[in-house]
């Protein structure tokens, strides 16, 4: 039978000491006798005994509290980085309230911090969140590789909003970009499109992996009932005239893009959507129109990126993991009217 994990009574027992001595001597507080203290750490190392801090600070709330429900709280990080002006966008948002509400039914408070604003930096976030206790940190997307290695990671567990981070090596939840862009092809080939078209900027790409595009290149080469329209990748300042120019040369039945400008853009080459151009949105949080597309569900994700974190801080799991994982959520699709609608099966 496995032994029970040591605890601070078992050790205070072994040593034949009190159960408040020990848990100070362990905690570096009181006036313990040094040599009483080199005593108590050297018999939880040979015991195998670990601190859980979560334990220690609910206990702490609840003598201060006496008694009340206590709230864990919780650091959602962005970063301002310098080439650009608004850390705060609206997928992150999103991210941020999904994850308040599920942390507060968790019995977890989640509070934002922002790393570039107001004299924040990384050693002073640090500061503040050893100060008050936080343990748990839920990262937001970046839109380059962030460099998060400047926190004390020995302290913390940690998610990561977005698909890889590797200063330092976290775990990471995010969209399931591929699997959502195949299920995308497959509802239009079964809606009768053959010729779909895929409109990417190229930094929206490249901070995926490629693998929207990827999944849209294997689709074409996997399926023969379509007609190849080759990608259009575009930089950000030239995406319209580079759009009408691939549009009128390819003219693809269905275009995929993130923005629905492109709807206007295609309307201006005489297309009439959706009965002779579809437009399909890859994400339905920047639309402004109404608009077939997929719903990333940030706030879903948020949700389990607070369910993640507090698992971790229950396990008390601090520190950069040895296997980093990354977990993934489909997008919903949500029906629109730049699409045709599925066909009815008669009985």
């Amino acid at each position: 039978m496995k032994s029970p994990a040591p605890t601070v009574r078992s050790i205070a027992r072994t040593l034949g000491l009190s159960h408040t001595t020990v848990s100070d001597a362990l905690r570096g507080k009181g006036r313990v006798d040094p040599a009483t203290v080199a005593r108590v750490e050297k018999a939880a190392r040979e015991a195998g005994y670990r601190r859980n801090p979560l334990a220690a600070a609910v206990m702490s709330e609840l003598r201060r509290s006496r008694g009340a429900t206590f709230r864990g709280v919780l650091a959602a990080v962005d970063l301002l980085e310098p080439q650009r002006r608004d850390p705060h966008g609206a997928f992150h948002g999103e991210l941020v309230q999904g994850g308040r509400a599920r942390a507060a039914t968790l019995g977890f408070k989640l509070e934002e911090f922002v790393v570039g604003v107001g004299g924040m930096t990384v050693s002073r976030l640090d500061s503040i969140l050893q100060s008050r206790g936080i343990h748990g940190v839920l990262l937001l997307p970046s839109w380059y590789a962030p460099d998060w290695s400047g926190l004390d990671w020995s302290r913390y567990a940690a998610v990561y909003t977005d698909y890889v981070i590797e200063r330092p090596p976290l775990h990471c939840l995010c969209c399931n970009h591929y699997r959502s862009m195949v299920a995308v092809l497959t509802r239009l080939f079964e809606r009768g499109y053959r010729r779909p078209g895929l409109y990417l900027e190229r930094g929206r790409d490249d901070r995926t992996q490629r693998r929207f595009s990827a999944a849209f290149r294997s689709f074409q080469e996997g399926e023969p009932g379509l007609e190849a329209v080759p990608m259009l990748v575009t930089e950000a300042e030239q995406r319209k005239k580079e759009f009408v120019t691939w549009y009128r040369r390819h003219q693809p039945d269905v275009v995929i893009g993130h923005f629905t400008e492109a709807i206007e853009w295609m309307e201006e080459c005489g297309a009439v959507v959706p009965e002779t151009g579809a437009f399909v949105s890859l994400n339905l949080l920047y639309k402004t129109r109404p608009c077939a597309g997929l719903d990333q569900q940030p706030r879903e994700l948020g949700a389990r990126a607070a369910e993640l974190l507090i698992a971790q801080l229950q396990r008390n799991e601090r520190g950069v993991p040895e296997w980093p994982t990354t977990t993934t959520i489909p997008a919903r699709w949500v029906e629109g009217p730049t699409v045709r609608k599925a066909a009815v099966a008669r009985t």
